[in-house]
């Protein structure tokens, strides 16, 4: 098992280095393979499980309980043998009593020390009223149904179900965050492979002039100063270029890693060796009420805020009456229905219990207040992350804005870099510009070159930026 699971993630890692990967494919790895999204996939997991623990508070509770004792000593009744006075049967009566001495005179009981004094009396041994209690058991199946808590059960199960949204909400608010950072690293990724094919066509710009100045040297119409200007630039050139695939190994080993991939997986981008990359146009205004229902953090706050309200009832049953039913069937051992006899006797017991809190020195309600004050908390913070959001989205939406026009002004300027590269290039071949001349609009070129790579890069940027904050990003 262990061997098909290898050769499986290197099948994966050989097709991922090898085939072209597109962004969404990246989005999916990456979210397929996070560890702060699997862990959030628990949470909800075990959110379900907490949900249903509350709905069982609904139902009765079956309990079965068991007891073993072992006494030293027997249980007396009497400290020693006892004289008891003799039940007769008396017919004028109508059953037994006892039969009392009566005084002649007057009729009345004799009273010696308190007590009537008997005709007859019969001897009670202390052994007849001791029992053997050395193995004592004793075991009950109790049963206890709640009727009213206050409304406790119900706020408890409407936090719970609240608490499985709210993880459900903290899921896609972190896989929002990991597609952002996927985007981020994917673009770079674009931005700096097209630097490395600038950089690779300045360095042969820059080796083409040193060539041209090397045979003009030869034919004595250049300088030694000029072309040790020349080599100057082209190894700035080539340190350049050095620098850009270092960069860029660095960031595919980074994309990769976010992709749950060996970071020396080499992803081959599907838009790595696009000549203009495209994005779809944006609307110049947003209903924001449109964006606090799609936003997931704005969600999550809404939830906490009913979770927070829900915990304040829970506060304010501790001060309400409580009732509930219970009811047992029990087993005793010596038998207490008879005599204490050294056998299991059996019963069953119904009844209710009521619990009404009558006076804490008000420390239930100064906790019930506090609940409804956390509460209030968090309304407000609800109030102050849309005034924060609002924000957000304006911002998002100019700086994607500022970036189209960025852009659009950096390909301008790279058409005019280009042409005025063209015509450097002709005039020194003619003899009408110096290499100074060429080696500045070679370094023109460069920048206006380099300036329009990260101006559609940041579009894209701002494009996904924008997706995010107005809860729009899919994936």
């Amino acid at each position: 098992m262990k061997k098909i699971v290898c050769l499986s993630l290197a099948a994966i890692a050989a097709i991922a280095a090898t085939a072209q990967v597109t962004l969404d494919s990246c989005r999916h790895m990456a979210l397929r393979n996070n560890k702060e999204i699997k862990q959030a996939q628990l949470k909800i997991e075990q959110a379900g499980y907490q949900r249903k623990e509350a709905h069982a508070a609904y139902l009765p509770n079956f309990d079965f309980q068991g007891t073993y004792m072992y006494n030293q000593k027997k249980l007396s009744l009497i400290e020693s043998d006892a004289l008891l006075p003799v039940k007769n049967f008396n017919l004028a009566a109508g059953g037994y009593e006892f039969d009392i001495v009566t005084n002649p005179m007057t009729g009345e009981p004799l009273v010696v020390d308190g007590q009537p004094v008997p005709k007859q009396v019969a001897l009670l041994p202390k052994s007849a009223m001791t029992y053997n209690i050395h193995n004592v058991m004793g075991a009950a199946i109790t049963v206890t149904q709640p009727i009213y808590m206050g409304g406790k059960i119900k706020a408890m199960n409407d936090i719970t179900r609240y608490a499985e949204e709210l993880a459900q909400s903290m899921h896609d608010s972190k896989a929002e965050d990991v597609v952002y950072n996927v985007d981020a690293a994917y673009w770079q990724v674009v931005s700096l492979k097209s630097k490395q094919r600038l950089a690779q066509g300045y360095v042969n710009l820059v080796e083409a002039l040193d060539e041209d100045v090397k045979r003009m040297l030869d034919q004595g119409v250049a300088t030694r100063a000029n072309l040790l200007s020349v080599d100057v630039k082209l190894n700035e050139a080539n340190v350049a270029l050095t620098k850009v695939n270092n960069g860029l190994t660095l960031s595919r080993m980074l994309l990769a890693q976010l992709c749950g991939l060996p970071v020396d997986a080499q992803l081959i981008l599907a838009d790595e060796d696009q000549a203009k990359l495209e994005t779809q146009p944006r609307p110049a205004e947003f209903d924001m009420n449109n964006v606090y229902a799609l936003r997931h953090d704005i969600h999550s706050l809404e939830l906490a805020t009913k979770i927070y309200d829900r915990k304040a009832d829970v506060e304010r049953a501790a001060m309400l009456p409580t009732v509930a039913a219970i009811g047992a069937y029990h087993a005793t051992n010596p038998n207490t229905y008879n005599g204490f006899k050294n056998s299991f006797g059996f019963g069953f017991t119904i009844g209710a219990m009521v619990k009404i809190p009558l006076w804490h020195w008000g420390g239930l309600s100064n906790k019930y207040k506090a609940a409804q004050v956390e509460a209030r908390i968090k309304r407000l913070e609800l109030d102050e992350a849309k005034e924060k959001i609002e924000l957000q989205v304006n911002q998002a939406r100019f700086r994607y804005q500022e970036a189209n026009k960025t852009l659009e002004m950096t390909r301008t300027n790279l058409a005019k870099a280009d042409e005025n590269l063209r015509v450097a290039q002709l005039a020194f071949k003619e003899g009408m510009a110096t290499t100074d001349d060429v080696l500045a609009a070679q370094t023109a070129w460069l920048e206006a070159s380099s300036e329009k790579i990260d101006a559609e890069i940041d579009v894209q940027l701002c494009d996904v930026y924008l997706s995010k904050v107005t809860g729009t990003m899919r994936y």
